[in-house]
């Protein structure tokens, strides 16, 4: 199994405090179970590695101009694609796809999670993840989807 962390976000929302050159997922206002400041990507590769997907290699889809943030913050841990241009959700996923494929020798049965690299969520989650992970390894399905229910 795989697992891409799309960090495409221009950083509208919440500015000034993020903009196009420091997008919200990089910004340390959150707190670590040891009480230190953390990002929302912080979090979401610590939660990853608290969960029953620890095993499982990271990549990060990126525009150039969040690599240095990438790495600041999480060194190591992942390994990062970089789009030559900004072209939204597919086009990130097709370029992540791609490189697990032809540069890290992924089979094209391989299973491969998508989600969002800024994603606030209880532990919960990522195991709900995995599970659905187990039905597309099972055969049970080629593709499982994650929404939310509107009350």
């Amino acid at each position: 199994m795989q697992i891409i962390l799309l960090s495409g976000g221009s950083g509208k929302r919440l500015w000034p405090l993020s903009n196009s050159t420091r997008s919200k997922q990089f910004l340390q206002v959150l707190q670590d179970p040891d009480g230190h400041r953390e990002s929302m990507v912080q979090r979401v590769v610590r939660q990853l590695g608290e969960s029953s997907l620890k095993t499982a290699p990271v990549t990060i889809a990126t525009s150039a101009s969040q690599c240095d943030f990438i790495e600041t913050q999480l060194g190591a841990k992942v390994d990062v694609v970089t789009e030559p241009e900004r072209r939204d959700t597919f086009p990130a996923i097709a370029l992540a796809v791609s490189y697990l494929t032809s540069q890290k020798g992924c089979s094209r049965d391989e299973v491969v999670v998508v989600m969002p690299c800024d994603a606030f969520t209880e532990a919960r989650y990522f195991e709900t993840v995995a599970e659905m992970a187990a039905l597309v390894e099972q055969d049970v399905a080629d593709l499982v989807l994650m929404g939310i229910a509107s009350p």
